[in-house]
């Protein structure tokens, strides 16, 4: 909260290996992570968290994000393979979030899982599309690794920040060879 009342966002923009990355975190824990955050979608993301949050974010690196700037950059050197952050889950809700949480929790590092099996592990063994849903709508992709998250037959499915982007992240993992080029 600041002086007013009201809740307070911080926000940063950190380069990685997949480009610019915009971090956001509230007094609760890590809130957002929008991929390609250059100027037109910086901007747009933060109207977003202003209007979805009612507070305008801030800018700042050292506060409530310097740990997760400090977690993301050992991930991208291959030297993190568990983000242990408070998170703010506001963004999400109901079987989003539901499934966020599982994928958040039962997945990790160098593996990858079903669309249809997530949906099992939540009880909802049917909504294989439903889970493809929540995966587009994670506000927290990288640290909530949506990215492990592929089609049965072994495509890689969708991929809010573009398949290459999925590529890229499942390669630094292991589950993919690395690109030639």
């Amino acid at each position: 909260m600041n002086s007013q009342g009201q809740p307070s966002v911080e926000w940063a923009v950190v380069g990685s290996d997949i480009g610019p990355l915009l971090l956001a975190a509230t007094g609760q824990g890590l809130v957002s992570v929008v991929f390609h955050a250059d100027g037109p979608v910086r901007e747009k993301a933060l109207g977003r968290l202003r209007d979805r949050l009612g507070a305008t974010p801030v800018e700042s690196a050292t506060g409530r994000l310097a740990e997760p700037i400090r977690m993301l950059s050992a991930y991208f050197a291959g030297g993190l393979r568990e983000f242990r952050l408070p998170l703010d889950w506001s963004l999400s809700s109901g079987f989003n979030r539901q499934v966020l949480r599982e994928l958040a929790a039962g997945v990790s590092y160098g593996t990858v899982v079903g669309y249809g099996d997530l949906a099992e592990r939540v009880g909802q063994p049917r909504a294989a599309q439903a889970v493809g849903v929540a995966m587009g709508s994670n506000p927290l992709p990288v640290v909530v690794p949506c990215h492990r998250v592929v089609e049965s037959g072994g495509g890689l499915g969708g991929f809010g920040g573009g398949l290459e982007t999925k590529r890229r992240l499942l390669a630094l993992e292991g589950v993919l060879p690395e690109p030639l080029f």
